[in-house]
């Protein structure tokens, strides 16, 4: 496999290539490479795909290694049944 084609972010499919895109357009923030690619927004919220992009912005010179910080961090988002919700009379009696 291409380095370039390394999946980056499992959860939204983004590759080092598109990473690496941003940087070149300016995006030197986790935010502003997150708003341009969607790395981060996936299930796991960033946790696993923040450090390796945090990792590219240092070995480019981009960012200093205590610059890199979790963008807003999110509890991961956990399915519910419907059934587990309760209704209005359910909870009125």
């Amino acid at each position: 496999m291409d380095r370039q084609e390394e999946m980056l972010c499992r959860c939204e499919e983004v590759t080092r290539a598109e990473i690496e895109e941003a940087i070149a357009d300016g995006r030197t923030t986790l935010s502003g490479i997150k708003r341009q690619t969607r790395a981060g927004m996936g299930a796991c919220q960033g946790r696993t795909c923040a450090k390796l992009i945090g990792r590219i912005l240092v070995e480019r010179d981009v960012r200093l290694p205590a610059e890199i910080d979790i963008d807003t961090p999110r509890t991961p988002v956990v399915p519910v049944c419907i059934g587990s919700i309760p209704d209005e009379e359910t909870e009125q009696r």
